[in-house]
């Protein structure tokens, strides 16, 4: 339940600011270097299948979202499979259990034409992903930021104290890269 409350609010963040309340956010933010949590959290390892994965303090486990393949095809039932990589304890990957995977990090999905899914977090379905194939050839997951759509590669939420059931979420940070210029977007969200 801490989890899923956790993603809710970090996810809440996403909701579409104000101009004004944008300047206010990225100046409550700016001070800190947009880089600064990925000094002390690892990059996981490359995969053929990865689609984006999702990291927050206090520690560094990190969820991952993989596209799931049987058999050269999609998993049309289940295109994504979610996982920890529990870097806090070895390194190794683990399976969410029930709550994480119903009430936090895990997914629904709903097929669309052209080999297209609708995938949402379970603790936040106002927050739009696309599972599509990219100018690559390949699957990816997009979002749309800033007005632009992204290849999302990873989301990383800053959390600092508050409580079990209501943690103190700083910011909301997403990485990706537009696929049409090639440029990397990252975008900032407090709650």
């Amino acid at each position: 339940m801490r989890l899923s409350i956790l993603l809710l609010l970090a996810l809440y963040s996403y909701l579409p600011l104000t101009k004004a309340q944008s300047k206010a956010s990225n100046k409550s933010v700016a001070a800190e270097s947009i880089d600064q949590h990925e000094e002390k959290f690892p990059t996981p390892p490359e995969s053929g299948n990865r689609l984006f994965y999702l990291q927050r303090d206090p520690n560094t486990n990190t969820v991952i979202y993989d596209l799931n393949i049987h058999n050269g095809q999609i998993d049309e039932d289940e295109p994504l499979h979610v996982y920890w990589i529990k870097y806090a304890d070895k390194g190794q990957k683990e399976e969410l259990n029930y709550i994480q995977r119903k009430f936090a990090y895990g997914v629904t999905t709903k097929k669309l034409p052209n080999d297209q899914y609708d995938v949402r977090f379970v603790s936040y379905k106002k927050f739009p992903l696309l599972l599509m194939k990219a100018n690559d050839g390949k699957y990816h997951i997009f979002a749309t930021i800033a007005q632009k759509q992204m290849m999302l590669d990873h989301i990383f939420v800053k959390i600092v104290g508050g409580s079990f059931w209501i943690p103190n979420v700083v910011y909301v940070e997403l990485k990706g890269t537009d696929q049409t210029t090639g440029r990397e977007i990252i975008e900032r969200f407090k709650p």
